[in-house]
């Protein structure tokens, strides 16, 4: 893997960019709506590939099989994943937001055994016990604060989010798309997405008062769609044309160390002495679960 510059590239812009997003997310949805965040990212997102594929004379139709399975990944990836995640840190902190989202590598692990993208194993099965573990510790204390509705629906909508993130990472390997269209599929899935997005926004917003809306959350939905989405999206299917599901995923861990850092630095997110070790509890499962010797210099040739 590390003899591959390309893929080094690409795995630390997805690991260090996407661990930023979850703080992006938290202050953005301060005061914007949550799926007007989602929405106009990925619009903006989508309307920037079009100015780039338009100039490079890139601009094309996939025709309607290709479209097909760009709007299961904008569903999958974008509105249910990133949308739900936007929706539910508007109830968590950032640091838990991630935390929980640490875990999508095990659901991963557990789906690319039964789509048979990989075999089962005791480490495997040992790695999704730590992985639990560290999820109850994370409520042992807390099981009051699911009383508030709020908090309740907000780590409901964070196990959505995960479930359609793990079955998007499942379906993109299985599809295979060519590594020169990613760009150009990227622009229909933001595109579809953010239309979905910003239609939910209205339908479940009372009122709407753009006036309201601070410099500080629309510049962090302006850094959420050119460097969390189009950035880190292609640097992240770029990735999986050569390493597995659950290789790019293990990754997962280095968001979750950035992102709780960056929660407690910017916003003073209080992190307990409990938050910590249920942290490691949940990446050491990950690690364990898809780690094997020699993972990354498989499916480099």
């Amino acid at each position: 893997m590390f003899k591959d510059p390309k893929l080094v590239l690409a795995i630390i812009t997805v690991a260090l960019v996407w661990g930023t997003t979850f703080l992006g997310i938290r202050i953005a949805v301060e005061t914007i709506p949550p799926w007007f965040v989602a929405g106009i990212r990925q619009l903006l997102a989508g309307a920037i590939l079009l100015l780039i594929l338009l100039f490079s004379k890139k601009l094309k139709w996939i025709g309607w099989k290709n479209y097909g399975n760009q709007i299961i990944l904008a569903s999958l990836m974008l509105i249910v994943a990133n949308g739900m995640t936007t929706v539910a840190e508007k109830h968590l902190t950032s640091s838990l937001a991630s935390l929980i989202s640490s875990t999508s590598p095990l659901l991963v692990f557990i789906l690319s055994i039964f789509f048979n993208l990989q075999k089962f194993s005791f480490r495997g099965m040992i790695g999704i016990l730590l992985g639990f573990a560290g999820i109850v510790l994370i409520f042992k204390d807390g099981l009051q604060d699911l009383l508030n509705p709020e908090y309740r629906n907000g780590v409901i909508y964070i196990f959505i989010a995960i479930f359609g993130w793990s079955f998007g990472t499942i379906y993109t390997k299985k599809i295979n798309h060519e590594p020169e269209n990613i760009s150009l599929n990227l622009f229909y899935q933001f595109s579809f997405a953010g239309v979905v997005q910003i239609i939910f926004g209205f339908l479940v917003s009372d009122h709407i008062e753009v006036s309201s809306w601070s410099l500080k959350s629309i510049l962090a939905t302006v850094y959420l769609a050119v460097f969390g989405s189009i950035i880190a999206f292609v640097a992240f299917h770029s990735a999986l044309k050569k390493i597995t599901a659950s290789q790019i995923a293990i990754l997962s861990y280095v968001n979750t160390i950035i992102a709780i850092f960056l929660g407690w630095l910017v916003l003073s997110e209080p992190i307990s002495i409990l938050f910590l070790v249920a942290t490691i509890l949940i990446i050491g499962g990950v690690f364990i679960t898809n780690y094997k010797p020699g993972m990354f210099k498989k499916n480099l040739d």
